[in-house]
């Protein structure tokens, strides 16, 4: 997949992506690339049943989390996730609504659409941070490839 290819070299400690979208629209599989495309050659799960996957690669702490099965924003707190988001790692969140108001905002908010027999993406930078990485992403794939909303205020 390009844009995790293109997603990957971005992923700096301390950003929090949220990856928002229907069932099978790709949100796994984005994680997937990103962590392959950061040189980890071992097995990359789906964290829908252990909530969370740790990947250490280098010297990057990545926590690729999915929490569509919480049934309580305070699930996130009470298995003590805030913890793992820090200056430190890199988060990757899947279904970020299900833990609304316990799991720490995003830096950029990644949204997959179903679009025939591919996905669209539409990109939100929510701090400083998350439009470095949209802006470094723009020339690398090209500005159609993908949608920038502004970020809500």
């Amino acid at each position: 997949m390009r844009l995790g290819e293109a997603l990957a070299p971005l992923l700096v400690p301390g950003l929090v992506i949220f990856l928002e979208g229907d069932l099978g629209a790709g949100k796994t599989t984005l994680s997937r690339a990103m962590i392959r495309a950061l040189g980890h050659s071992g097995p990359v799960k789906s964290p829908t049943y252990s909530l969370v996957e740790v990947y250490v690669i280098s010297s990057l702490y990545l926590y690729h989390f999915d929490f569509y099965r919480f049934e309580s924003p305070e699930e996130f707190l009470d298995a003590g996730f805030d913890e793992y988001f820090n200056d430190t790692s890199v988060c990757l969140v899947e279904w970020p609504e299900h833990a609304q108001g316990c799991v720490p905002s995003p830096d950029l908010r990644l949204r997959l659409h179903h679009a025939g027999v591919g996905r669209l993406l539409e990109a939100v930078a929510d701090t400083p941070k998350g439009q470095a990485c949209l802006n470094a992403l723009i020339p690398t794939l090209g500005a159609d490839s993908f949608s920038v909303m502004p970020a809500p205020h």
